[in-house]
């Protein structure tokens, strides 16, 4: 019976512990799991258990910080102008798998209006070998547009790693007591509360690989197009030829027709004020003119 009572009390106290461990992603609010904390970051030293101090969640999230390398996550884009897209995208494939990298997207577009087609990757490139990587891509044509995003992660990926810890921990006790559990109820209890624990572990671990994946892999959008070809004006035949002969015949008039419409408004009014000055003038001739000498009869 007093065992029973001593087990029950101890899957109370983890229960209560496990809940401060889920409550935020910053701190860690049991005094068990930041000693645990502590003990981690203090390079394996272990502390004297529950009379160690309890570390502050921010002063223990600034001194990783201090003391690893920051993790970003880079995203970019880039547009390149390219003579023969199809080509153009095979050597961006190769230059990508040769740093390691790998094509999780590839679009591929038919020429149009006399373009000759273009293509969209989207590519996975290790982060430190984005810049050379970037530079070769550059070669590949004219560079038309290029964007580079960096987010830092470091805060958001500790925080995942500390709540992993403390509730690895947490696991590995549950699972200890339920070695030394002797009835069904206890089974219970202690099968429910590691079935929850592990499962948002996984959910913590999952988000975690998700960061280390995405801070070791750059994704850029490579963008391939193509510059419309001008079409041909050379005929290469007589009917060729011909057909450029009338096609320039009936551009020529058309081009006259579109000048004499220009020119008849003009014409007219030229033509009226010609006429009221024609007018004019032989009015003031027939002033002049002297009147003929009378006949005697």
């Amino acid at each position: 019976m007093r065992r029973t009572l001593f087990i029950t009390t101890a899957i109370a106290l983890s229960a209560l512990t496990l809940a401060g461990c889920s409550a935020g992603v910053s701190t860690v609010d049991t005094a068990e799991s930041q000693e645990y904390l502590v003990d981690q970051a203090s390079d394996g030293r272990v502390t004297e258990g529950a009379n160690a101090p309890i570390a502050d969640g921010t002063a223990f999230n600034d001194t990783v910080m201090q003391d690893t390398e920051r993790e970003v996550i880079t995203t970019g884009y880039m547009s390149v102008t390219v003579e023969a897209p199809d080509d153009a995208t095979a050597d961006a494939i190769r230059i990508t798998e040769s740093v390691g990298g790998r094509v999780d997207g590839r679009n591929e577009y038919a020429p149009h209006d006399g373009d000759r087609g273009s293509s969209t990757l989207t590519l996975r490139i290790p982060a430190s070998d984005l810049t050379a990587t970037l530079d070769k891509f550059k070669e590949l044509g004219t560079l038309h547009e290029v964007s580079i995003n960096a987010v830092d992660v470091t805060m958001e990926s500790r925080d995942l790693e500390a709540r992993i810890t403390a509730l690895d921990a947490s696991v590995e006790r549950l699972l200890a007591l339920l070695t030394k559990a002797e009835d069904t109820e206890t089974l219970i209890q202690l099968e429910t509360a590691i079935s929850g624990r592990q499962g948002e572990l996984e959910s913590l671990k999952s988000q975690k690989r998700y960061f280390d994946d995405q801070v070791a892999m750059s994704t850029i959008t490579l963008s391939l197009i193509s510059v419309a070809d001008a079409p041909s004006i050379e005929p290469d035949s007589f009917l060729d030829g011909l057909i450029a002969g009338w096609a320039g015949f009936v551009a020529f008039f058309a081009g006259l027709l579109v000048l004499v419409g220009v020119l008849v408004p003009w014409l007219i009014l030229g033509a009226v004020v010609a006429g009221v000055i024609v007018m004019i003038v032989r009015s003031r001739r027939q002033r002049r003119r002297p009147a003929a000498p009378a006949r005697e009869e």
